[in-house]
C-alpha cells in the first residue's frame, strides 16, 4: 500500500467515523453544510486577526505583511468558491464538495499542525499573532470535513447515541 493510499484511507476514515456521526447528530436547523462554512467564516477572520496584530504590534509593516494577505485573500477566494457551489450540497443526495476536496482536506491536517508548532515556539512578541493563525488553521480544518459531510434528508438523522461512527446496539467487531 502507498502513502498516497494510506493518506486517502486516514482522510476517509476521519470523514466517515469522526465528522459525520457529528454531523448526524446536529440539529435539524443546523446542517454540517452551514456549521462548516461558518466554520471557515471563523478561519478567515481568524488569520485577519493574526495579520492585523502583527501590523499593530508593530513588528511587521504592511509591505512585510503583503504575503500574508495574499495568503488570506487566497482563503477568502476558497470560501467565496464553496459559496457558490453551496446550493450543488441537497440533502438525501451524494454531497459533490466530498470529492471536490478530497485533496484539500488531507493537505490541511500538517497546516495546521505546522501552524500548532510556530504558535508553541513563538518568540512572546509574536506569540499572541501566531496563536490567532493556530487557532484559524485548526477552524480551517474542522470546517472543511463538516462541508465534506453527507447531508441526511430531514428526519432521518440519527437519533441513537453513538461513539465514533457505531450505535449503542450494534456489536461486533
Amino acid at each position: 500500500m502507498s502513502l498516497g493510499d494510506r493518506v486517502n484511507r486516514f482522510d476517509a476514515w476521519l470523514l466517515d467515523r469522526v465528522f459525520q456521526p457529528f454531523a448526524d447528530r446536529l440539529p435539524e436547523r443546523l446542517s454540517a453544510l452551514a456549521l462548516g462554512m461558518s466554520f471557515q467564516f471563523g478561519a478567515i477572520m481568524l488569520s485577519a486577526a493574526s495579520i492585523v496584530a502583527m501590523i499593530v504590534i508593530g513588528h511587521m509593516s504592511l509591505s512585510d505583511a503583503m504575503f500574508n494577505v495574499l495568503v488570506w485573500c487566497l482563503g477568502l477566494a476558497f470560501y467565496t468558491g464553496i459559496n457558490r457551489v453551496r446550493p450543488m450540497v441537497r440533502p438525501g443526495h451524494l454531497n459533490p464538495l466530498r470529492i471536490m476536496l478530497a485533496g484539500m482536506r488531507p493537505l490541511s491536517i500538517p497546516f495546521a499542525f505546522y501552524a500548532l508548532y510556530q504558535g508553541a515556539t513563538a518568540p512572546p512578541h509574536f506569540e499572541i499573532a501566531l496563536w490567532f493563525n493556530s487557532l484559524a488553521n485548526i477552524i480551517f480544518v474542522a470546517g472543511i470535513y463538516l462541508i465534506s459531510c453527507e447531508v441526511r434528508p430531514p428526519g432521518h438523522r440519527q437519533t441513537a447515541r453513538a461513539g465514533f461512527g457505531r450505535l449503542q446496539g450494534e456489536t461486533g467487531l
